[in-house]
């Protein structure tokens, strides 16, 4: 467990890619001292070796040296393309999610860290997980700028307001780690961190059933689509559907008015929940209102979630984990969702769907 009694100069390693990034950090400073000792140490040699001993004294002429110039113009750019590749390769492991990662949604705000797992369980600057599994975290702001840091997996992420980012890892050793944000969001910016506990998996099932989840964002989703938000009032399906079809649409390509296509990602469905002017899908008409001001950030990702689960086949390409377990129960939502359309034929066109352009 990591020792919390004082500040290591390099945190213990606890992550599958924290030795990745230790040996290329520990590479730049080899580097580093490699380059500064000979320099300065020529600086001083030279100053005393060719220093003035006679006024007006007239040098000899030197002419340049083809071997010389090689030898510097090569080694300088080996070095310089380790590097890059290095820092490539690191970076590549480090933003490319596996395909078999559990998923958690991750809200920033002033000045705290919300969670929400994948089967209900919410926590404020702590997050529970398990040991030896890949866990990709869906994170977004409520507010300003924040920076969600672990030094001991050695994974940092900006939080940014009005659209997702993603980290993920596969913390090594069960232990307590600390958790920061690492961008100045305000006064209390300090206090924003939290603790990160890693544990075997019968534990973390444990800790799961003895902790009221709720609803899962899924079921949450699901409540909002069809019936506090009216989604269902124009996707649910059928010959009076006014909004485009949701079922299989996730991660595949929109056809968009004016010729253009647009992949339907997380930031597209949110995008065109708070924004749905601005991608217009082909064949059907703007009339649907923002819902920008009306639902919270838990609420957006509880929507995206839902309507990732209406497309198992493309929510298992992305993320299996997040949809092993609500993605049979769902499944058939988006019939059980048509009835809907009665109750809400009453209702003005400012309650459609939540994509309903989409």
């Amino acid at each position: 467990m990591q020792n919390t009694t004082w500040v290591p100069l390099f945190p213990e390693q606890a992550s599958t890619f924290a030795w990745q990034v230790d040996a290329l950090y520990f590479y730049l400073i080899a580097v580093s001292i490699a380059f500064t000792i000979p320099i300065v140490a020529a600086i001083f040699f030279f100053a005393l070796k060719y220093r003035e001993t006679e006024k007006f004294a007239t040098p000899e002429e030197m002419h340049g040296s083809m071997v010389l110039e090689t030898v510097w113009s090569i080694i300088p750019f080996v070095i310089s393309m380790t590097i890059f590749l290095g820092g490539a390769l690191v970076f590549f492991n480090q933003y490319t999610p596996p395909e078999d990662s559990m998923e958690i949604y991750i809200v920033g705000k002033q000045w705290m860290w919300k969670a929400q797992h994948e089967t209900g369980q919410r926590e404020i600057n702590e997050l529970h997980i398990p040991v030896g599994r890949n866990v990709k975290l869906t994170m977004t702001t409520e507010d300003v700028l924040h920076s969600f840091f672990i030094p001991a997996f050695r994974t940092k992420a900006d939080v940014v307001p009005g659209r997702y980012t993603y980290m993920w890892f596969n913390a090594t050793k069960p232990g307590k780690y600390h958790l920061f944000c690492a961008e100045y969001c305000g006064l209390n910016h300090s206090g924003m961190g939290g603790w990160v506990y890693v544990m075997e998996q019968r534990d973390f099932d444990n800790w799961l059933s003895g902790n009221v989840s709720g609803q899962t964002p899924v079921e949450e989703g699901r409540d909002l689509f069809t019936n506090k938000l009216g989604c269902a009032s124009c996707h649910a399906g059928g010959p009076a559907q006014r909004g485009a079809k949701l079922e299989n649409v996730f991660n595949t390509d929109v056809k968009l008015v004016g010729g253009g296509t647009v992949k339907a990602d997380e930031q597209y469905i949110r995008n065109s929940i708070l924004n749905p002017s601005s991608q217009i899908v082909e064949g059907f008409q703007p009339i649907m209102p923002t819902f920008k001001g009306q639902v919270t950030e838990e609420q957006l990702n509880a929507l995206v979630a839902y309507i990732k689960s209406l497309s198992p086949n493309a929510a298992a390409t992305t993320a299996p984990a997040a949809n092993s377990s609500p993605a049979a129960a769902n499944k058939p939502a988006a019939n059980t969702a048509a009835p809907a359309n009665k109750p809400a034929a009453n209702k003005p066109a400012a309650k459609p769907a939540a994509t309903s352009n989409k």
